[in-house]
């Protein structure tokens, strides 16, 4: 039964969702640690990486699929039934199925790579093209991309399914990518997601942004257990469902091109890994960064680990600010 009785945008609704996703959230992941332990689902760390990261090998991983149990759960019971809410949900769940079959053929069948690389593009672009095609045709979300601070947009018209796809698999990645700190990625999506909220807000779209609400919880709860040190890893399973959660948001609350600045971390985290592969492979052999990504950079400088993530907590905090700046561009 819904909880979400009377009007939905009375702000105790926003934080009882919140609450909700927190303690849930909580709840699954202590009850996912013995699971996984029990499996043997260990990290498999990186051996030309930093050193001091040889000592998580084993820490259980994975730990993505409470992400979304809890979405599930707090959508059924406590979200509005609402077909944009539901492909929110489908969106986190497929990213999270491409994300697990990555982590399962990693630790348990111990192939190093994984999922292969064509197999997961497809995958994302896939599931990109599927939501930009529901949300612009289905849902008469449009085919309007709109322009932060200058307050225009774009008609991309049937080209917009493919753009999604561009976003989402842009998305999903860089997530990936900047998942490599204790509590780096989490504490980043939180910080995003509050700008999602705004913008949901804004349009009047409430089970949205109770849909947004409750990812801020959920990665909330789960920086308890993987904050350095971390107990539990979220995996490709969770950076790729955080990573799709953030573009579908986007998508339906027309906010595309601003998700670049409120995501700023996991651009910069993104465009460092490109520098430093398009540099190494023109010069043949030479490095901008000690190592990318660029977390990694800070941490071979010096710098703890702890450090380098509240560093980059607060950069994403700044770019969240220019993010909300932008969304007055826009008529929020």
């Amino acid at each position: 039964m819904e909880i979400l009785l009377g009007n939905p945008g009375e702000p105790w609704i926003f934080a009882a969702v919140f609450l909700l996703s927190l303690l849930v959230m909580l709840g699954f992941t202590r009850a996912l640690l013995p699971l996984l332990r029990r499996l043997n689902l260990g990290q498999r760390i990186r051996e030309d990486g930093p050193e001091r990261h040889l000592l998580k090998e084993g820490t259980p991983t994975m730990g993505g699929v409470a992400f979304v149990l809890t979405l599930v759960g707090v959508t059924a019971v406590a979200l509005p039934r609402q077909e944009d809410v539901w492909l929110l949900l489908c969106a986190v769940a497929g990213a999270a199925a491409l994300g697990f079959a990555d982590d399962f053929l990693k630790v348990s069948l111990n192939r190093p790579l994984g999922l292969r690389g064509r197999a997961k593009l497809f995958g994302q672009i896939l599931l990109g093209v599927a939501v930009g095609w529901t949300a612009a045709f289905y849902l008469g979300r449009g085919t309007e991309i709109a322009v932060p601070w200058i307050g225009t947009s774009w008609d991309v018209g049937l080209a917009y399914p493919a753009f999604s796809a561009l976003l989402f698999t842009a998305t999903t990645n860089a997530v990936n990518i900047t998942d490599g700190l204790d509590g780096l990625a989490a504490g980043s999506v939180a910080i995003s997601s509050l700008v999602l909220i705004a913008a949901a807000l804004a349009r009047a779209q409430l089970g949205v942004a109770l849909f947004a609400v409750a990812l801020l919880g959920v990665c909330i709860a789960f920086l308890w257990y993987n904050f350095y040190p971390a107990r539990i890893i979220m995996g490709d399973t969770g950076s790729l469902a955080l990573g799709g959660a953030l573009a579908a948001l986007a998508v339906l609350t027309a906010t595309e091109l601003l998700l670049i600045v409120a995501c700023g971390l996991f651009v910069v985290e993104t465009l460092s890994v490109i520098i430093q592969v398009a540099y190494f492979q023109w010069t043949g052999g030479r490095r901008i960064f000690r190592m990318s990504p660029l977390h990694h950079h800070f941490e071979l400088a010096g710098h703890s680990e702890t450090t380098v993530v509240l560093g980059m907590w607060a950069f994403q905090l700044i770019c969240a600010g220019l993010a909300f700046w932008g969304l007055r561009g826009m008529g929020a």
